[in-house]
């Protein structure tokens, strides 16, 4: 090779080099560039507050917003518009697909942070990190507490209103003589506008998934022959029941009662019969009043529930203690004195009810 082709050789290499290390740096701009844009729409995303209507929201205040079911990405962005946040369609899709939660929002009433950033309501939103509410039915409450319960609680669409016992049961499917005791007393979560029918429905089929559990375990000598009658028994025995560990025994007098044909005698279905309008005092005279919840004048269980039972007193019925009593009377300390025979049972309520009526001593 001539000393001039070896020259132009290397000059060509050293071009070459030059060039692919040009080249090779040249993307790093670029590069750059994209990496801005992203922090920047990340920033604006998470950064920028979205601020709603103070028309629609006190300025300053959390809000509560309502995303539909089924709702996509320009519903969402619809709702939210509608409700007085101001959020367009095409902010809303490129904000979803940059944090990849396009299909992940889920439905309900949420409540955002005053400023809230658009990024930080999707991902709330996608999170399902929605407004809950609560309703508590309690053991012992009537069906008359339970709907005025349910019919005062504002976070309730009300359907039920001004519904007869017959009309609530067909709305929930349940056939039934009457609405008293088929509600399990629980703490029950929903999700504000919910309809009162789920929470009625909601209790009623966990009642009848702890009778039925109940009704499967029971012991078979029992005078109780139907799972109605035993939540009948359990209403009784809840209403009766001071303390817990009372219910076994409260249970076995009233089953020793019914296998010796013997009326009930217990005043909280006396009670039950004069209905909402009992002042709380019960009288000789109601109990000479005739009613299918008097269980002084009527032998055997009354017709319906009279209250809402717990899981407890249905496992006192269906377990109860192993006892021969037929009488008992409070003590006046929320315990009970359980007694074999009249004679028994006559002294216990002359002793308690003259403790309960002597004068205090002051020291």
């Amino acid at each position: 090779m001539s000393f001039y082709h070896s020259l132009m050789s290397r000059k060509f290499q050293r071009r070459t080099l030059f060039i692919k290390h040009s080249n090779g740096g040249a993307w790093k701009p670029y590069v750059f560039c994209v990496l801005v844009l992203i922090a920047l729409v990340y920033g604006a995303i998470f950064l920028w507050p979205v601020v709603p209507s103070t028309s629609n929201f006190p300025e300053g205040a959390s809000y509560k917003v309502k995303i539909a079911p089924q709702s996509g990405l320009s519903a969402i962005s619809k709702q939210l518009s509608d409700q007085g946040i101001s959020a367009n369609i095409a902010t809303v899709q490129i904000a979803s697909r940059a944090l990849f939660v396009g299909s992940k929002i889920k439905p309900g009433t949420y409540l955002f942070a005053p400023r809230a950033s658009l990024g930080n309501i999707l991902l709330q939103v996608a999170r399902g990190d929605r407004v809950r509410e609560s309703l508590a039915i309690i053991p012992g409450m009537t069906i008359w507490q339970l709907r005025a319960l349910i019919d005062k609680h504002p976070a309730l669409i009300h359907q039920t209103r001004g519904m007869s016992s017959k009309e609530l049961l067909q709305a929930i499917g349940l056939s039934y003589p009457g609405d008293e005791g088929l509600f399990y007393p629980d703490t029950y979560i929903f999700d504000p506008d919910d309809s009162d029918i789920s929470i009625y429905r909601r209790a009623s089929q966990a009642m009848q998934k702890q009778l039925s559990t109940a009704w499967e375990l029971r012991d078979l000598k029992s005078p109780v022959k139907t799972p109605y009658e035993l939540l009948i028994l359990s209403s009784i025995v809840e209403k009766e029941t001071g303390r817990s560990c009372d219910r076994s025994l409260v249970a076995a007098v009233f089953i020793n009662r019914l296998d010796l044909n013997m009326p009930l005698q217990t005043d909280p279905t006396v009670i039950y019969g004069i209905g909402p309008k009992f002042d709380g005092n019960l009288r000789k005279t109601d109990l000479r009043k005739d009613s299918p919840y008097n269980t002084y004048m009527h032998k055997g269980l009354p017709p319906t529930p009279i209250a809402m039972t717990s899981k407890e007193s249905l496992q006192a019925v269906i377990h109860p203690a192993k006892s021969d009593a037929i009488f008992f009377v409070a003590r006046g300390d929320g315990s009970s004195h359980f007694s074999k025979t009249l004679k028994e049972h006559e002294s216990a309520v002359d002793q308690f009810q003259r403790k309960r009526t002597a004068p205090s001593k002051s020291n």
